[in-house]
């Protein structure tokens, strides 16, 4: 099967969710192949389904005059980060093409980076139990995933801490989890990294993962 790529580059929240909601329909209606976006967000909390502002820990008014976004979205999970140096991906996917088994495309995303980080960092990453979905090392999370299906098309979808700024997680109880913590890839090698190579990376696992063949395309091609 093809898969359509497209990075979005550095993107505010608001119109990636716009072209995700766009090409979700055209996915429903068969009018476009399966579809994976890239994309690096400015500072921006989004609250899923079970999201409780009880777990933003500064005053919503003060990260506003930060110039933070903050969005109530359809996917699942609490409140999430989203910031610069942190690789967003959203599969817009057909599961009718993929057994219907929602739980199994979570672990096959989970699986791209517990693979990605072995065999290209030698780092060790797992899953945790059925409450926490995600990829973890040791005891904190490296990549967060959220979807949302809909008609069996998926949106949302996985933030991968790159380069991102940790800091920044200690506005929210992540994910509505306290006794845990966050870690980037940064931070476990000790440098930065090239994030267009990571990029890279992700979309060759997923493609490995998933059973797909990567066409590199252009957004206005598809809407």
């Amino acid at each position: 099967m093809n898969l359509n790529i497209v990075n979005l580059g550095k993107m505010d929240y608001a119109t990636a969710l716009s072209i995700q909601e766009k090409l979700l329909v055209l996915r429903q209606k068969n009018e476009v192949e399966d579809t994976f976006l890239m994309v690096e967000h400015p500072p921006t909390l989004t609250l899923g389904k079970r999201g409780e502002y009880s777990n933003i820990l500064l005053p919503v008014e003060e990260l506003r005059s930060k110039g933070v976004g903050i969005y109530e979205i359809n996917r699942g999970g609490d409140v999430t980060y989203h910031g610069p140096g942190q690789m967003v991906g959203y599969p817009i996917l057909d599961l009718n093409n993929h057994g219907r088994g929602v739980r199994r495309f979570v672990w096959n995303i989970e699986e791209v980076f517990i693979r990605l980080l072995k065999e290209k960092y030698n780092i060790t990453a797992h899953r945790e139990d059925k409450e926490y979905t995600g990829v973890w090392v040791g005891n904190s999370k490296i990549t967060a995933i959220g979807i949302a299906v809909k008609h069996w098309v998926t949106m949302h979808g996985f933030a991968f801490n790159i380069n991102t700024e940790l800091e920044h997680f200690k506005w929210i109880n992540p994910c509505g989890i306290t006794d845990r913590d966050i870690i980037s890839l940064q931070k476990l090698i000790g440098k930065p990294v090239d994030f267009s190579e990571i990029e890279n990376f992700v979309v060759d696992y997923f493609c490995e993962v998933f059973k797909y063949k990567p066409i590199t395309t252009e957004i206005d091609k598809l809407l």
